[in-house]
C-alpha cells in the first residue's frame, strides 16, 4: 500500500477507462465468450458446482473479517477486557469491508447506476439495450451491473494482504489479485457482470484500502494506535454494559 502501488493502479485504471471508453462493445465481446447462442443462456450459471464456488468465494473473503467481528462482539459483552485482535486491525478490516462491499457497491452505485447486467441486454436475449460502463442511464431499476459487489468483496482481500509480514506481502497482494479476478470471472461466466464491472470493483477496493491504510497506519496526522481504538470501543460499550448489569442486578466493576 505504497505510492508505487497507487500509481500503478491509477495507470491501469486510466488505460482500461480509455480502451473501454473508446470501444465499449469490447464488454459484449468478452461477455459473449461465456454465452451459448444455441441455448440462449449463460450455461455455467445453472451448474451447482459453479454456484458453490461463488458462495465459497464470499465465505473466504468474510473469513478474513470474522476474527475482527468476533473481537468487537466480545468487546461489547466484556468492555473492560482488551480486544482479542489489535485495535487498528479491527478498525482497518471492518471499515474497509463495510465501505467496499456495503456502502459503495450496494448503496452508492448498484442501486443508482442503471447499467443492465449481461443477462439483461438484448444481445444476450434480455429486454434492455447495452450500456457502456460510464453510462448510468440504463433501464435496470435496482441491483444493477456496475460495479461488481462480489468482485469488490473478493478484491477486499487486499486489506488482510496489506497486514501480512513484509516479506510475504508481495505474494499476498498477488493472491488477492488472483482471487478477485477469479471471482469476477465467475460472475462474468454467470452473465452477472461485464469485464469493466470487475475491473472497476478491483480499482475501488484498492483505492479505499490504500486510503484507509494511509489514514490508520502511515500518515502522522491521522495515525492511530491499538490502545486508542481499544479505549474508544470501551467507552462506547460501557453504557450499555452497565445498563444490562443494573437490570440484572449485577455489579458493574467486575471484568468477569
Amino acid at each position: 500500500m505504497n505510492r508505487t502501488g497507487l500509481f500503478v493502479a491509477l495507470g491501469l485504471a486510466a488505460a482500461f477507462a480509455i480502451v473501454f471508453g473508446l470501444y465499449p462493445r469490447l464488454d459484449l465481446v468478452v461477455a459473449g465468450w461465456f454465452f451459448d447462442p444455441m441455448a440462449k443462456d449463460f450455461p455455467l450459471r445453472l451448474g451447482p458446482a459453479a454456484a458453490f464456488a461463488r458462495d465459497a468465494a464470499m465465505w473466504i473473503a468474510w473469513a478474513f473479517a470474522a476474527p475482527s467481528i468476533v473481537a468487537v462482539v466480545v468487546k461489547f459483552i466484556r468492555p473492560l477486557r482488551p480486544l482479542m485482535v489489535p485495535g487498528r486491525t479491527v478498525l482497518f478490516l471492518l471499515l474497509t469491508i463495510t465501505l467496499t462491499a456495503g456502502v459503495l457497491s450496494n448503496l452508492a452505485f448498484k442501486s443508482h447506476w442503471g447499467r443492465p447486467r449481461p443477462v439483461m441486454v438484448t444481445e444476450f436475449g434480455g429486454p434492455w439495450p447495452f450500456k457502456p460502463w460510464y453510462d448510468p442511464t440504463g433501464d435496470c431499476p435496482k441491483n444493477c451491473s456496475f460495479f461488481s459487489g462480489e468482485g469488490v468483496t473478493a478484491f477486499w482481500t487486499y486489506a488482510p494482504a496489506a497486514l501480512a509480514p513484509p516479506a510475504l506481502r508481495p505474494v499476498a497482494y498477488l493472491a488477492a489479485t488472483a482471487f478477485g479476478l477469479a471471482t469476477g470471472a465467475l460472475r462474468m461466466a454467470f452473465g452477472g457482470h461485464f469485464l469493466t464491472d470487475v475491473l472497476a470493483s478491483g480499482l475501488v477496493a484498492f483505492l479505499v484500502i490504500w486510503l484507509a491504510y494511509a489514514l490508520i497506519y502511515r500518515w502522522p496526522a491521522t495515525r492511530l494506535t491499538d490502545a486508542a481504538i481499544d479505549a474508544a470501543l470501551t467507552r462506547l460499550a460501557l453504557p450499555g454494559y452497565r445498563l444490562l448489569q443494573r437490570l440484572f442486578g449485577r455489579k458493574t466493576g467486575s471484568t468477569s
